[in-house]
Formats: structure tokens, C-alpha cells, sequence
């Protein structure tokens, strides 16, 4: 599992998102996400390291130790001294970001290289590998699977590995999406609301204050006025 966040609410101390990650992350539906546990899970931010080098990929953070704290297996740390020029983040853990951070305003240009090393680093260390312990009373995982086919000579053994290793995931992420749209505020005119000047409203619900975007992303200000009235 791969997940990904932006840095919206600056210098909080939770809900750092200002996405509809911020209803999900301490939510009773999603802390008792049993097929989280020993789940191979690596997670990556977007952020602004010129602008806000203070609390660059800070959402990175919360988002790492929420899915760690539901005894996933954190993969893809990313060197944080190399080809950075942030002063400070929470999702610095010594010398290692906790995912990989990404600055698409001010080193776009390298983003392609750093998605394409670190997907290569995710499958080395095991993204793709069946969690141990994934076992039900309903089915049995990936992994028993996968060691019944191995057991076989048939040339179709890697396709079906694949494929019993696929279909779980499907599942898997088809019960995540259920959960974000279950958890996700029933204002969702946020979501298609827009100002003169073109900035779009979304509404956190546990905050009670609604964020306006710019069409380019780069500037946002925070009301706590009624979603349906303009800033």
C-alpha cells in the first residue's frame, strides 16, 4: 500500500493534511482496520521546501506514524541530506525522511528520477511481498497461497502467485475506499465551489474551518465562516 499527502494545515500539531485524510486518521472505522496489520505500507508527501522549510512534508509525518501505529511495515525512508534544502520537518527521522518528500515547486524537474528510485526501492525491500501473518478464517492469504503454487512445476506458477496476490490487494484497497467515503463530510460542495478568484473551498469538519486553494495550489488561506459563502 502507497499513500500520500500534502502539508495544508502548516505547524499543527495533528490533522497537519488539511485533506479528507484528517477525518480518517483517528477514526474508529479505520483504528480497527485489522487487514492493516504487518501490511507492507510506504508513504510519500508533497510540500514546498523554499517557502515553508520550517515544516516541509510535515503531513509525511502524521501520516507515517498513523499507518505504523496500526503495525504496518514502514518501507521507502529516503535520504534527507541529499538534494534538499528544507530546515526543518517532522518527517525527519535522523538523517532519513520517513517517505519520500516531493517538491513539485521548486524541483519538479527531479521528481520523475525520485518517483522512479524509490518505486525501485519499494520493490527491493518488499512492497510487493504477501504480510505474514494476513491469514483468515475466510480465505487463506497470499502468501499460503503462494507457497501452495510453488509447490508446482507448471509454467503458470508466477501467473497465478500474481494473480491471488492482486486480487487481495484489489480487495483490500476497494474496503479503504469504502471507509474514506464513509468517513468523508456530506458537504461535499466544497469540492466544486469556487470564488471570483478562483479559489476552491474545502471544509475539515473536525476543525470547522474551510481552507480556499489557488487553481495552482501554491497559496491557500483558512476561514471559519459557512462553507456556502465565499471568503
Amino acid at each position: 500500500l502507497i499513500v500520500g499527502t500534502p502539508t495544508w494545515n502548516t505547524g499543527a500539531d495533528t490533522e497537519r493534511s488539511g485533506t479528507g485524510w484528517d477525518e480518517v486518521y483517528y477514526g474508529d472505522e479505520f483504528q480497527s482496520l485489522s487487514l492493516l496489520a504487518n501490511k507492507p505500507v510506504a508513504v510519500f508527501g508533497c510540500g514546498d521546501s523554499e517557502s515553508y522549510g520550517e515544516n516541509y512534508c510535515d503531513g509525511m509525518a502524521e501520516i507515517h506514524d498513523v499507518f505504523q501505529q496500526q503495525g504496518c511495515q514502514m518501507l521507502g525512508y529516503v535520504n534527507a541530506l541529499e538534494g534538499y534544502a528544507h530546515e526543518e520537518s517532522k518527517a525527519q527521522r535522523g538523517d532519513v525522511f520517513c517517505g519520500l518528500a516531493l517538491d513539485l515547486v521548486n524541483y519538479e524537474d527531479m521528481t520523475e528520477d525520485r518517483v522512479s528510485q524509490w518505486v525501485d526501492q519499494l520493490k527491493n525491500e518488499g512492497i510487493l511481498d504477501a504480510p505474514s501473518s494476513s491469514v483468515t478464517a475466510e480465505a487463506p492469504s497470499a502468501a499460503v497461497a503462494a507457497e501452495v503454487v510453488v509447490e508446482t512445476t507448471s509454467s503458470t506458477t508466477n501467473t497465478n502467485e500474481a494473480e491471488l496476490l492482486l486480487a487481495k490487494l484489489q480487495q483490500e484497497n476497494e474496503e479503504l475506499r469504502k471507509l474514506l467515503s464513509v468517513t468523508a463530510p456530506a458537504e461535499s460542495p466544497a469540492a466544486v465551489l469556487t470564488t471570483n478568484d478562483g479559489f476552491t473551498p474545502h471544509y475539515n469538519s473536525v476543525t470547522g474551518s474551510t481552507m480556499w486553494t489557488s487553481p495552482d495550489g501554491r497559496k491557500c488561506y483558512y476561514t471559519s465562516s459557512n462553507i456556502n459563502s465565499s471568503p
